[in-house]
């Protein structure tokens, strides 16, 4: 069977007298996943997971895994379940570091040695279904990345990067008055959630999960919903700067977490949840690089998929009346293409899982 998606976002900037009017967003299509699964044995599938989810392809399979078991009544053994758990956690940091240096900055050559070197060691932080156990060369590439992110100026688990530093003038170019973002009265996605999502996405399939709400509300979820969830003292605006600072912070816990090792349950709370919804049908929840994913799996008798749903992060951050929409509306831009270059890193900061456009207009033309 080949069903075609659209797998990227437009958005939309629409600009009146120096300030961000109006945003409008053409979401992606998802692969409608109970069509391209149904009948087919669970054991199939996870070969086809990682190259229908090429990113984040580790806590799609955790998800998998543990909705089926949670669907037959299952529960995961301890040490499975820390090994999932250090795996999504691995992947986590993998992503951070992608979005944080591949392509992004400009380095001299010591720079970018130490993300060729950083990036190397990454490629080791893997997961696969039958769980397992990659610790001891997954902590000689976690002191690898250490090494490579202290090189770069990022010596602490603040993630302060080091006054000087390719990263640190990154992070200043940003700090500055091109963008100035409303303030809003945030929202954020937690495993307090995870039951009302699931009962919606059980009731109402794709018609859900394609444009989540709950009860009207549109929460963030990722990087910065985790920031503020554990500091509630931040600032309510929360610009491009702002955001980089939390992925670059996020990225040094989880180098000191994975080195902690026996310590990881401890880490988070909810970074990987299974729920037994009955009747055959199980559900997962995974708090991965860009937020929290949904899996909602049914069987049928012969231990077949009869149904699958799935919810990203993306399509809360980039729901039509969501976290992006809602940062940008209103905020002041300077003049000319700095202006623009700050909306563009702000659409970045929120990391979809697919390409995006990014286009200006006036109103007044819309």
């Amino acid at each position: 069977m080949s069903i075609a998606f659209r797998n990227e976002i437009d958005v939309t900037v629409l600009l009146a007298r120096g300030a961000i009017a109006d945003v409008e967003i053409l979401p992606r299509t998802r692969p409608p996943l109970t069509r391209l699964f149904a009948g087919k044995q669970v054991g199939s599938l996870f070969s086809v997971l990682p190259r229908l989810f090429s990113l984040c392809s580790c806590a799609h399979q955790v998800a998998f895994v543990s909705a089926v078991e949670a669907a037959r009544g299952q529960t995961a053994a301890a040490d499975a379940r820390h090994r999932r758990v250090t795996a999504v956690i691995a992947e986590r940091l993998t992503e951070l570091l992608r979005g944080l240096f591949v392509g992004r900055l400009a380095l001299d050559s010591a720079g970018a040695a130490a993300v060729r070197s950083m990036m190397q060691a990454a490629t080791v932080l893997g997961y696969d279904a039958a769980d397992t156990d990659h610790g001891p060369a997954r902590r000689e590439s976690v002191s690898r990345i250490r090494a490579a992110l202290t090189a770069l100026g990022v010596s602490d688990e603040e993630g302060a990067p080091a006054p000087g530093s390719a990263l640190a003038a990154h992070v200043a170019a940003l700090d500055d008055e091109a963008f100035s973002p409303a303030a809003i009265e945030p929202s954020f996605l937690s495993s307090a959630d995870d039951r009302d999502v699931l009962l919606r996405l059980r009731t109402d399939g794709a018609q859900f999960s394609d444009a989540p709400d709950l009860q009207g509300r549109v929460p963030e979820t990722g990087v910065w919903a985790r920031r503020a969830m554990r500091e509630p003292a931040l600032p309510r605006e929360a610009g491009p700067a702002a955001r980089l600072k939390a992925r670059i912070a996020e990225a040094a816990r989880l180098c000191a977490w994975l080195e902690a090792g026996d310590e990881l349950n401890s880490v988070e709370d909810g970074i990987v949840e299974s729920y037994n919804l009955g009747a055959s049908t199980g559900a997962a929840a995974v708090e991965c690089a860009r937020g929290r994913l949904y899996h909602l799996v049914e069987l049928d008798g012969e231990d077949q998929i009869s149904r699958f749903e799935f919810l990203a992060p993306t399509e809360w951050n980039f729901h039509a009346r969501g976290p992006l929409v809602q940062g940008l509306q209103g905020s002041v831009l300077s003049g000319g293409r700095q202006g623009q270059e700050a909306v563009r890193a702000m659409v970045g900061s929120f990391d979809p899982c697919v390409a995006f456009s990014l286009t200006f207009r006036e109103a007044a033309h819309a």
